[in-house]
């Protein structure tokens, strides 16, 4: 768990409803102690970081703690194993006596590895009533989403449906939340860091693409967070652009040009290397991101790999993992 020493300090226009309370253990928001009887929105309002419920009705059940890493899957059996199942592995191996259940957030993508391998996932709502029925009182939930967007909200979802039904649940912030405030660590700058150990190297006519998801969600704006860190880091002709979203190819290929670019390495910034990292990103078709640059003149190599085949990655998702479960086991 992140050693804050302090609550984050915001200035806030509602400053007469919010006050900076004494240092704790996690960052949040807290409540102005003139709020007596403070309503569901301002207690939600003030959760951040890794976020934690008790349900005083259930204190006196015994404590039997589980772990539930959400993810939204992917029909690619081989970069499966190699990324999901690799983090997982490592959630597993730092957690040995401890139950660690796989939940995708899909429905169809568990509806499609069922039919063609017969291995059926859980939702991450089936993969909890499971646990509730073993007995389990205590879960922290772990996201092996990117960034904080679409994905994530289904997470929080279910960490909303959820806690209550259970002793105490917690819920582990995904690979980049966190970006440098004050007090709190640049989880962007530690993940720019994790991949850039799987930087080719460059000359000045050389680029790296590096191509996101996208999501009409407004942490979009993370990608800009992503290209201000690259730069300030020096990262030169390095540009994250997005397959559904902004900026995209089209935004990037100016910057190429102007640069006097000649070569571009293409490397997805997904868990897994699935349908867009193969097809859109490196697809021979005509429309592929490959090939568009292709016929723009370019040399193009394309790092067909998930964040999750790289253990840089890897170790960051694993202090997650930790992070929401210190929370849990906190007080015990």
């Amino acid at each position: 768990m992140k050693n804050w020493k302090k609550a984050l300090a915001v200035s806030l226009a509602c400053s007469a409803v919010w006050g900076l309370a004494a240092p704790q253990t996690e960052a949040a928001y807290q409540l102005n102690p003139e709020v007596k009887k403070p309503t569901m929105a301002l207690k939600t309002a003030s959760e951040i970081g890794v976020l934690k419920n008790e349900n005083p009705e259930l204190k006196n059940l015994a404590d039997k703690d589980a772990i539930v890493v959400m993810t939204f899957g992917t029909t690619f059996k081989d970069t499966r194993a190699k990324t999901i199942d690799a983090t997982v592995d490592a959630i597993k191996a730092a957690h040995p006596n401890t139950k660690v259940v796989t939940a995708y957030t899909s429905h169809i993508i568990i509806n499609r590895v069922q039919k063609n391998e017969g291995i059926k996932f859980p939702t991450p709502e089936e993969a909890l009533e499971q646990l509730k029925a073993d007995g389990y009182t205590r879960a922290a939930l772990v996201s092996l989403d990117v960034i904080p967007g679409m994905e994530y909200n289904y997470d929080m979802g279910v960490y909303h449906n959820y806690k209550n039904q259970f002793k105490k649940m917690t819920l582990a912030t995904p690979l980049m939340y966190w970006q440098g405030q004050e007090e709190q660590a640049d989880d962007v700058a530690d993940t720019i860091k994790a991949m850039s150990s799987q930087f080719p190297k460059q000359g000045k006519k050389d680029a790296i693409l590096i191509m996101a998801h996208g999501t009409p969600n407004i942490s979009n704006a993370y990608y800009s967070v992503i290209q201000a860190k690259l730069d300030e880091m020096g990262y030169k002709n390095v540009y994250v652009y997005t397959v559904e979203g902004w900026p995209n190819l089209e935004t990037v290929m100016p910057k190429l040009k102007k640069n006097g670019i000649k070569h571009v390495t293409l490397m997805p910034m997904m868990m897994v290397a699935g349908d867009h990292a193969n097809n859109d990103m490196a697809g021979s078709e005509e429309d592929s991101h490959k090939s568009i640059l292709e016929k723009a003149g370019y040399k193009v190599d394309a790092y067909v790999h998930g964040l999750g085949e790289n253990k840089n990655i890897r170790d960051l998702y694993v202090a997650r993992a930790n992070e929401a479960w210190n929370v849990l086991e906190a007080n015990k």
